[in-house]
């Protein structure tokens, strides 16, 4: 998949899937060497399975434009994630000096929610995603308790994006003969 391979669910020995997008926009798995869709590659990254998709062709890597396709469909055909504010003010970031930052920003904080649903997961193991549904609507106070957690650990991930950011910037000043 992207940068982490950890956690994966795979049997084999660190392999990674290969599939292969052909121009009729078919997509070729070569592990199980059959034509697979997509949700089946959804499949594939809900289960921490590592792949890539590679272009038959130029062998360039899709796995990219892939997940973005996958939710793009899921964004369209049910109760979407992102509001349309949060994809516009994603749009803004595009271009931006704080680009990078952004992109490291929301990749910590959905690791951190990720890892709080690990949590949560592993202290009622069995429990069912209905059950789940009504314990957070209750917003108990070890819901609040835990999204307290949450929401300080994403503090710290901006409090630090911001301290990387002052540390380039004295950096560049410095570079550039100005001190502050």
């Amino acid at each position: 998949m992207q940068k982490s391979k950890a956690g994966s669910g795979s049997e084999r020995s660190g392999a990674v899937r290969v599939i292969k997008k052909y121009p009729n926009r078919r997509l070729y798995d070569t592990d199980t060497s059959s034509y697979i869709t997509l949700t089946e590659v959804k499949t594939l990254v809900m289960d921490n399975e590592p792949f890539v998709v590679r272009d038959a062709k130029s062998n360039d890597d899709l796995t990219r434009s892939i997940l973005l396709q996958i939710i793009l469909e899921e964004e369209t055909a049910g109760v979407p994630i992102f509001t349309e504010q949060v994809l516009a003010n994603i749009i803004r970031f595009y271009g931006h000096a704080m680009q990078d930052f952004m992109g490291s920003y929301l990749e910590k904080n959905v690791q951190v929610f990720m890892d709080l649903q690990a949590k949560m997961a592993s202290q009622a193991p069995g429990a069912t995603p209905e059950a789940w549904k009504q314990f957070m609507s209750a917003q108990s106070p070890l819901m609040e308790g835990m999204m307290g957690t949450y929401l300080e650990q994403s503090r710290n991930a901006f409090t630090q994006m911001q301290e990387q950011m002052q540390k380039n910037s004295e950096q560049m000043l410095a570079a550039l003969g100005l001190k502050r």
